[in-house]
């Protein structure tokens, strides 16, 4: 591959797993023990409140008891030194990016340690537990807040800067996803379409990677360190 001017990094749950955080769900629909339609999608929000903020309050306790791993070491490191621009987008809730260095993170499914509140838009970080009668710290309707999370019939976050970004690489990125959720799976033939160079850093071949230039597996904790000494050497 030529020397890139722009990246798009775009990471999924695999950077994260060996960190010890699950991936967001089995082949059967169920995370940690509970269908998906309870605890990530708006209408199970509605139905029951109280469960999915006990759901969120644990996994974002969790987050205290793991700590980023090699591979997000790696990519603060790269954010850091790399010359030309970079843009750095996960799938991921969790904080690990943050925390291994990077200071310039796209979320675009959400973060656990934010919160926004459904009456008024405002959005803050949250750290400690919520519940069906949380005050909004703005406007102060109990009730209001959720977890600043994109479930299931939402739409992701900053799509428009996101693919804009990727219209503009020279270099898209892919690591530790499934290539099975849209539209994140759809970023590497966006980035194909205009011309980018595509790579696949990933434990096995994804559900997308015959769609990448080139495709590495391994486990992220050996692949993406090599990959950045290679790309700031």
């Amino acid at each position: 591959m030529t020397d890139p001017s722009h990246i798009v990094i775009l990471t999924g749950a695999g950077i994260s797993a060996e960190s010890g955080i699950d991936t967001f769900r089995d082949a059967g629909g169920v995370w940690e023990n509970h269908p998906i339609e309870q605890v990530a999608t708006p209408e199970g929000f509605a139905k029951d409140p109280e469960l999915v903020h006990r759901f969120y309050n644990l996994r974002r306790a969790a987050l205290s008891t793991v700590e980023p791993n090699a591979a997000h070491i790696a990519l603060g490191r790269l954010q850091d030194a790399f010359q030309g621009q970079l843009t750095l987008v996960t799938q991921n809730v969790d904080d690990l990016h943050e925390r291994g260095g990077s200071t310039d993170v796209i979320h675009m499914h959400g973060e656990l340690l934010s919160a926004f509140c459904t009456a008024c838009d405002h959005r803050w970080e949250q750290r400690s537990d919520l519940s069906p009668t949380t005050p909004c710290p703005a406007c102060r309707t109990a009730g209001g807040p959720r977890p600043d999370i994109v479930w299931f019939g939402e739409m992701p976050y900053q799509m428009r800067r996101l693919e804009a970004a990727v219209q503009s690489c020279d270099l898209f990125v892919s690591i530790g996803t499934s290539g099975a959720v849209y539209p994140a799976a759809g970023f590497v033939h966006l980035a194909r379409t205009f011309d980018a160079q595509t790579l696949e850093l990933n434990l096995e071949a994804s559900q997308g990677s015959a769609a990448f230039d080139e495709a590495r597996h391994g486990p992220a904790t050996q692949l993406v360190p090599q990959w950045v000494n290679s790309i700031l050497s």
